[in-house]
């Protein structure tokens, strides 16, 4: 048994959603999430810029003892995981865009994936896509602008709408029938998406399945918690503090959000 915090970091709050799932399945592990916000999104910058963040990110997290770290961000994940993993001792869990699931059930044959740039162009999205979409049309788009607006703070802006819609428009007018959220920050695009996408539009994001990887890594390396006490959980920004504080507002564990210029 192992009473040390999982760590987690993204590029802003979107890795949230991950924690959620997280804590929801595992309510007696304590975390330490960590939202750059100042470098977000990372989705347009580099690999090599990606790679140091990711190092940065993970250094902070190891210097506070941390037993496990979970890459909330799609685009690290892409770019970074397999450095951190050969180079630290501790184990990583990462975020892949869940096509497996969407090709598996998929009845169009016809799958739009929306994630940013640095996913997509990564080796290992077009790796993982060639594997399970034999047969299957993927529309690729780019979310280009949400995780900024989402950062902002206001998930019912008109404006944040409209951009929405200029993505998923030309998606619906192909056939898809599963839409893939494959950035993290995108699971709180789900009410406003529901308001576009018609019965038959199924929305697949990762959140889930990485809760049960993290709580089978965690198990199989003798890690889970003893404790028997609900979790007590720590958020560390350099971005507005009272952003990430108003996305976890629902949350009904406890938590506390800390502005740290790292």
């Amino acid at each position: 048994m192992d009473d040390r915090r999982i760590g987690i970091f993204d590029s802003g709050i979107g890795g949230t959603s991950i924690w959620g799932e997280i804590q929801e399945l595992l309510p007696f592990e304590q975390c330490i999430y960590l939202a750059d916000s100042k470098n977000a999104p990372y989705g347009d910058k580099p690999p090599e810029q990606i790679l140091d963040l990711s190092i940065k990110n993970t250094e902070y997290l190891l210097a506070r003892n941390c037993k496990l770290i979970v890459v909330a961000c799609n685009t690290a994940t892409t770019n970074a995981i397999e450095y951190l993993r050969a180079n630290y001792e501790v184990p990583f869990i990462g975020i892949e865009p869940a096509i497996k699931p969407a090709a598996i059930n998929t009845k169009s044959r016809i799958i739009g994936v929306l994630a940013t740039k640095g996913t997509l162009s990564s080796s290992l999205f077009h790796s993982t896509s060639k594997n399970h979409t034999e047969g299957i049309t993927v529309l690729e788009q780019r979310g280009t602008g949400l995780v900024e607006m989402i950062e902002n703070g206001n998930l019912e802006s008109k404006d944040l709408y409209r951009l929405l819609e200029s993505y998923i428009k030309p998606m619906l007018e192909k056939g898809m029938d599963y839409l893939v959220l494959g950035c993290t920050h995108y699971p709180y695009l789900i009410p406003m998406l529901k308001k576009m996408l018609p019965e038959n539009v199924t929305i697949i994001d990762s959140g889930q399945a990485v809760a049960r990887q993290t709580k089978s890594v965690l198990k199989h390396n003798g890690l889970l918690t003893g404790s028997k006490v609900l979790g007590r959980h720590q958020f560390f920004t350099n971005g507005d503090e009272h952003v990430l504080a108003s996305i976890l507002s629902t949350s009904k564990v406890e938590y506390s959000v800390v502005f740290k210029d790292f």
